[in-house]
């Protein structure tokens, strides 16, 4: 949008639909919460000051966050503490749009208010396509592997993943391969392009990269998470392109996920395939690609406000 050349920047404010606060919740955390000796250097209250006083300097300097109370502003952002940095005035920024990707309803994430954001790995300064947004089209005919994951432990319900299902265990399964590290990112790319179902697994947040990698690879998703306000979900219909199982039925995969037809599986197949373009950057930005997806999900939230 810098450039000058972007069809989506306003020419002037009064023209403007939303307004964007461009601060960087990881740029906060990286220089001012350096260096952290205890705990208590943990304390959210330096961030919260921070875009109380950025918001504060902007509301004191033009007209437009008062006169809506900030309901046509919006911050991006997915850094985990990010929905965080209204909670020290809620009244403050009861109508200010946030663009996250730990889209946790349990931590107030409001899918009424806010928008959520797709969480996907980029090269530093890039907004192009990346290795990790490269794409595979194999056939289901290729794919031998019923289910696979391979991440950290983060978080209880990786941890309930890996009770009943990490490879090497006494029960582990050659279907369902999962696996806390792999050796390289060859491998990884390739058992992703091999498998049927690609599990996604919450860590510490909701949101995890491996929903758009899985889509990217032709792999169907299997959600497992709680709480997650998944994204574009006012237009797409994730149910007919992913499985969703609930956290309390981990111990059950591989029964749920034969338990899919072949039918309904090349139908998901097709589906996963048809969405991806919604889910990756480019630069120029593309019709229906993510860029075009998130001013969407902003620009229906805009609708509700009467200025």
């Amino acid at each position: 949008m810098e450039s000058g050349k972007s069809p989506f920047r306003a020419r002037t404010p009064d023209e403007a639909h939303v307004f964007y606060l461009p601060f960087s919740v990881a740029s906060i955390i990286h220089f001012i919460y350096q260096p952290i000796l205890s705990k208590k250097d943990y304390d959210r209250g330096r961030l919260h000051r921070i875009v109380d006083d950025y918001v504060g300097v902007v509301a004191g300097k033009y007209p437009y966050w008062n006169r809506s109370g900030g309901a046509d502003h919006f911050m991006v952002s997915c850094h985990d503490w990010a929905p965080e940095v209204s909670t020290a005035n809620p009244k403050f920024y009861s109508k200010f749009i946030r663009v996250l990707c730990n889209a946790n309803t349990s931590e107030g994430f409001r899918p009424n208010r806010d928008a959520s954001l797709p969480e996907l790995y980029l090269q530093y300064g890039q907004l192009g396509p990346t290795p990790t947004q490269s794409r595979s089209d194999h056939p289901p005919s290729n794919r031998t592997i019923l289910a696979f994951f391979s991440g950290g432990a983060h978080g209880y319900i990786r941890r309930l993943l890996f009770e009943h299902w990490k490879k090497d265990n006494d029960n582990s399964d050659p279907q369902v391969q999962v696996f806390e590290h792999l050796p390289n990112r060859a491998i990884y790319t390739a058992k992703m392009g091999s498998s049927k179902f690609c599990l996604c697994p919450s860590g510490y947040e909701v949101a995890s990269p491996r929903i758009v990698e899985a889509i990217n690879h032709g792999c169907v998703p299997v959600l497992i998470s709680a709480n997650y306000s998944l994204p574009f979900a006012e237009v797409l219909d994730w149910s007919e392109f992913t499985v969703s199982v609930p956290v309390e039925r981990i111990g059950e995969l591989k029964e749920i996920l034969e338990g899919v037809s072949e039918e309904r599986y090349l139908e998901m197949y097709e589906r996963v395939k048809r969405v991806r373009r919604h889910f990756v950057l480019n630069r120029p930005a593309k019709a229906y690609d993510l860029l075009h997806m998130v001013l969407h999900s902003l620009w229906l939230r805009r609708l509700n406000v009467r200025l």
